[in-house]
């Protein structure tokens, strides 16, 4: 029945409706298109986990040795979970986890070396020894300098986003479980190489707990490593981004880094045992050819290298929501400073670094500038003089800059992204600036 105040529109008026209203679906379709094309150029998806049955997908005789790897993996997350059970196994309450915060200066490594032999070092020791884990890592996010881990105590932080929603790249497997040992944030690399400096400062039993923890971080390194080269995010692995070889916060280079000291024995890694050494050189060596093998080739030419790449296809990958798969200029950058520093670089290492100092010139940015005005939102603006900056990602198919915001899609001007995330993240920066000033007296010799 119709309401005596609502009047059913004419037949005409019903035919004309019928017939327009595909053309107006098609306006507002062309109009959103129109919209969409002026900034977002595509949309990040999930990069896929270490999986079996992607292994099996692999050439035969390439699959034993990543079977083994994913066997390992699967054992040791079992052995950790394992053993914090048993701790809190009768305890009447289990204790909180550890705060967040604190932790890259919680381990200073620029002390003279008689520092490392105080009580406030060995402080600072003794909590680290008690955070590794089973498998001989650590987690991130936490202050190496407060209170000792208590039995039954989790391993990590609380390292879940606030921001996370259902389909978020980073929701973790299970939230109590998450980064509980991990290369992240400059995590397990930073805690060996302090260990080191107490070990060697601290001669005799009170050293022991130190250097052993040390030897039992190495031989993380060892476990975590892929059969390529490449170390994930975290290990045992977590799947997604997680599980892809991650350049991100130099977690590669900063692994080999700590395996090179002990495979050279020297300084604060003295006290490595002779076959531990061997096998740390073989680790480092095999880094480096992931390294050389991951730069990005574009019309036949290297260029630089994406974030995160995945570990069996080497293929750059996303990770988090506003991360996509991209080139990445700062992880690029850091990289390129690594095989610098290398004291004897193979010909196909001094191509790799050529290339890509070429590559970052050549995307240098003059005449702009990224505001930090947070309140409005940080923008990209004219500037006159200013520069070099560049943004932290760039197309693979274009190599023009794009910016992922946190609901997936990937813009090409930055002023288009949402005002948390052009304020959250380094979207234009000038750290590449570093490798071209240690370019400049590298190619002299080189």
């Amino acid at each position: 029945m119709t309401h005596p105040h609502q009047r059913k529109p004419s037949r005409q008026l019903q035919h004309l409706g019928l017939s327009i209203l595909p053309y107006l679906l098609f306006a507002v379709t062309l109009i959103t298109s129109l919209q969409l094309c002026a900034s977002v150029v595509g949309v990040s998806v999930a990069a896929p986990s270490l999986t079996q049955e992607r292994i099996e997908r692999l050439p035969k005789p390439q699959r034993p040795v990543w079977t083994a790897y994913l066997g390992r993996s699967v054992q040791q997350a079992e052995r950790d979970r394992m053993a914090l059970a048993a701790e809190r196994r009768g305890l009447a309450t289990i204790p909180p986890a550890p705060k967040e915060g604190g932790f890259g200066g919680s381990m200073p490594m620029d002390r003279a070396v008689a520092w490392y032999a105080t009580p406030e070092a060995r402080h600072i020791g003794n909590v680290i020894v008690s955070f590794q884990t089973p498998g001989g890592g650590w987690s991130k996010n936490m202050s190496m300098s407060g209170a000792i881990r208590t039995p039954g105590q989790s391993y990590a932080a609380n390292n879940v986003s606030r921001f996370l929603s259902p389909s978020d790249f980073d929701v973790p497997r299970d939230p109590q479980w998450n980064y509980i040992s991990t290369l992240d944030n400059d995590s397990t690399s930073t805690q060996i190489q302090f260990l080191a400096r107490l070990g060697t400062s601290n001669p005799g039993p009170v050293g022991t707990p130190y250097r052993t923890a040390c030897v039992r971080g190495l031989h993380y390194l060892l476990d975590a490593q892929f059969p390529n080269g490449g170390w994930p995010q975290v290990w045992p692995l977590e799947g997604s981004y997680h599980d892809a070889i991650t350049f991100n916060d130099n977690a590669v280079t900063l692994a080999a880094t700590a395996l090179t000291d002990a495979a050279n024995a020297t300084g604060n890694f003295s006290f490595v045992p002779p076959e531990l050494r061997k096998q740390a050189a073989a680790a480092s060596a095999r880094a480096l050819e992931c390294i050389l093998a991951t730069q990005i080739i574009v019309d036949g030419k290297r260029t630089v290298w994406a974030q995160q790449h995945d570990a069996l296809t080497l293929e750059p990958v996303s990770a988090r929501n506003y991360e996509p798969a991209a080139l990445s200029s700062g992880e690029s950058a850091d990289i390129l400073l690594d095989l610098m520093s290398l004291p004897n670089p193979s010909p196909k290492v001094q191509a790799s670094i050529h290339a890509g100092v070429k590559w970052l010139n050549v995307h240098a940015v003059y005449g702009q500038a990224y505001t930090g005005d947070r309140a409005a939102g940080r923008r990209l603006v004219p500037a006159p003089g200013a520069g070099p900056i560049w943004a932290g990602y760039y197309s693979l198919t274009t190599s023009k800059p794009i910016f992922g915001d946190r609901d997936k899609t990937i813009h090409d001007d930055v002023n288009e992204l949402t005002l948390e995330r052009r304020n959250g993240y380094s979207r234009w920066n000038n750290t590449p600036q570093r490798s071209l000033d240690a370019y400049a007296d590298w190619s002299k010799t080189h």
